[in-house]
C-alpha cells in the first residue's frame, strides 16, 4: 500500500485559522501541490489520491473532531487494507516553538488528544508523524483554550508561513525516508 497522509484537525469553517488545524492545512497544501483532481467523502475522511512517482497516494482529512479522530484513521486503514505503518501523520504540536516542524517515528502522544485517540484506535504508534510546532500557550491559559483560538494578523501569518516547510517535510519523507527527513528538519 501507498502511504495515507493523514492530516488531524477540526472540520468547519470556525476552526480553519486555528493553531489546531495545522495538519489540515499541510494536506490542503500538499493537494494543491500535487494537483488533486477532487476531494471525495470516505471512511470519515475527506481524501484525495493524488499520483505520486509510481504510484498513488492518499491525503486524509478526518471529517471527526480531533478527539476522536482515530475512528476515521482506523476506517480508512481499513477500507485501504493499509497498515499503521504506512501512515504519515501531520499534527499541531505546543512542545515545538512556533514555526518550527520536525519528523518522527513513533513515540507517546504528549497529551495530544488526536494522537491519544490514533492510539487507542489504532492499538499503537507506529506511524511516521511531521509536528508542526504552535509553542505554549501564555500565562495559565488552558491548552486547549490555546490551540482552538482563532489567530490573526501577525500570529496567523506566523503560522501559515510554517505550513510549507511541513509539506516539504512529507515529501522529503515521501522521497528519502523517515531518517533522512529528521536529520534535515531535527536540526536546531
Amino acid at each position: 500500500m501507498a502511504p495515507i497522509v493523514v492530516g488531524l484537525g477540526n472540520p468547519g469553517p470556525e476552526y480553519v485559522d486555528t493553531r489546531h488545524n495545522a495538519g489540515f492545512k499541510v494536506v490542503d497544501l500538499l493537494a494543491e501541490n500535487l494537483r488533486a483532481p477532487y476531494w471525495k467523502d470516505e471512511a470519515g475522511a475527506k481524501t484525495a489520491t493524488v499520483r505520486f512517482g509510481e504510484e498513488d497516494l492518499l491525503l486524509a482529512k478526518p471529517l471527526t473532531f480531533m478527539n476522536v479522530s482515530g475512528k476515521a484513521v482506523a476506517k480508512l486503514l481499513d477500507t485501504y487494507d493499509a497498515s499503521v505503518s504506512d501512515l504519515i501523520v501531520i499534527h499541531d504540536d505546543i512542545d515545538l516553538v512556533p514555526g518550527s516542524v520536525r519528523a518522527k517515528h513513533g513515540g507517546g502522544h504528549g497529551g495530544h488528544n488526536g494522537l491519544r485517540s490514533l492510539h487507542d484506535q489504532l492499538g499503537g504508534d507506529d506511524y511516521l508523524r511531521v509536528r508542526v510546532g504552535v509553542g505554549r500557550p501564555p500565562g495559565r491559559m488552558d491548552p486547549a483554550d490555546y490551540v482552538l483560538q482563532p489567530l490573526r494578523g501577525q500570529a496567523l501569518a506566523d503560522f501559515d508561513a510554517s505550513i510549507p516547510t511541513a509539506a516539504q517535510a512529507v515529501m522529503h519523507i515521501l522521497e528519502h525516508g523517515i531518517d533522512s527527513a529528521m536529520q534535515e528538519f531535527n536540526a536546531d
